[in-house]
């Protein structure tokens, strides 16, 4: 096969620039090593701000499996902070229906024109004369697609970002691992989310619950991976079911890895471009990736856009794409990961002043940088390392 753009990865950052790049009129080619787009979900499927999902595509209604009104976050000590906003003016959260979600994503690229292969894995790249040839498995059988661009979308362990050199891997610290189950449970407040903190029940990290209603909700926890060991997650997990949620069912379990690394230095290559987690776009703080991964890739849709006009593949032309990204996100995330680095030092005591302090305060609404900044205001003595990167 021959095309303008080839795409690894099916996921939110892979299918918006497959969206981008196939309205423009590009040729378009978008492979998926699964099966099935959207499954299995290895996600919380939270959105902390809905207006900025609908920012980047028209959300159909069967994409949101709950809105969320406000969220509750537990101390250490049992202690909670409690926020509330509206949920009706697109500023709070919501819950994806990710399998749905995904694949509304990957149909509105196939509107655009762009070709989805599932059950499709890439196995070698290979570039000479300034052309691609990706060697995949299609269905059992070989394929070779030949591109001038390839945008690598094959989440934390990329494949794309290790054959082309851009990652040499990540460092424990530098990834969180998760488990989440998905719980019925009728007992759960379905309005809010619910975050749990403590160096007992999950240390450098936290729990949370997120609500997808009818009784549904996604349990989840996410550790620091140096402070973790086999099975461990897990065990948490279930420790603090059976103590906050004995009643409940477990439906389903995933389980995956996140990068909290901050963002890698280089994301752009000779014909290459790396989207969401293959580029390291996630929160170092929170671990959340879905909006920036969308952003970056309909910034990296936009660049081939422009490449293929110009006929121009080179590291310079693609460093746009590199340069938008940090200009609008990449700082933003270099300062939540030294503030990653701060908070994992705090004590369970700090946390218990920390949570206290949002006592009575609307956060449901604050983007991360905000809350930071609230924190650093509230609490100038523990956090004045914050300040410099916040203000």
């Amino acid at each position: 096969m021959k095309c303008d753009l080839t795409i690894i990865g099916a996921g939110p950052g892979g299918c918006m620039a497959a969206k981008t790049a196939a309205e423009a009129g590009l040729d378009v080619v978008l492979l998926e090593k699964r099966q099935e787009i959207g499954e299995p979900v290895r996600c919380a499927e939270g959105v902390s701000i809905r207006s900025e999902l609908k920012e980047l595509i028209e959300v159909k209604p069967g994409w949101i499996s709950r809105d969320i009104k406000g969220m509750r976050l537990y101390s250490p000590d049992g202690n909670s902070a409690f926020t509330e906003g509206n949920s009706g003016d697109g500023e709070c959260g919501c819950i994806l229906e990710r399998k749905t979600f995904d694949r509304g994503l990957a149909e509105e690229a196939a509107r655009c024109g762009a070709s989805i292969l599932v059950k499709t894995r890439a196995t070698g790249l290979v570039r000479d004369n300034g052309q691609f040839s990706v060697s995949a498995i299609c269905q059992g059988e070989p394929l070779k697609i030949e591109s001038h661009l390839v945008i690598g979308a094959d989440g934390v362990e990329s494949k794309v970002a290790r054959w082309t050199g851009m990652d040499r891997g990540l460092q424990p610290e530098d990834i969180m691992v998760c488990s989440q189950f998905l719980v019925l449970d009728e007992s759960i407040d379905q309005d809010f989310c619910q975050f749990f903190f403590g160096k007992k029940i999950a240390p450098g990290g936290y729990i949370w619950i997120f609500p997808k209603g009818d009784g549904l909700a996604n349990v989840g926890i996410g550790l620091q991976g140096s402070l973790s060991g086999p099975g461990m997650p897990v065990r948490l997990l279930e420790n603090f079911m059976e103590k906050r949620m004995p009643g409940a069912t477990v439906l389903q379990m995933v389980a995956g890895g996140i990068p909290t690394s901050g963002p890698m230095k280089t994301i752009a290559s000779d014909g290459i471009m790396l989207v969401g987690d293959s580029a390291h776009q996630s929160d170092p703080l929170t671990g959340g990736g879905i909006i920036n991964a969308m952003r970056a890739g309909a910034m990296a849709g936009e660049v081939a856009i422009k490449a293929q006009s110009s006929k121009d593949f080179s590291k310079s032309c693609l460093r746009e794409y590199e340069d938008r990204w940090m200009s609008s996100a990449g700082k933003h995330l270099e300062r939540c990961y030294h503030a990653k680095k701060l908070f994992l030092n705090l004590e369970d005591d700090d946390l218990n002043c920390l949570i206290g302090s949002l006592a009575g305060h609307n956060i449901s609404c604050m983007r991360t940088l905000d809350l930071l900044r609230f924190l650093a205001r509230k609490n100038p003595r523990m956090l004045w390392k914050l300040k410099g990167l916040v203000f």
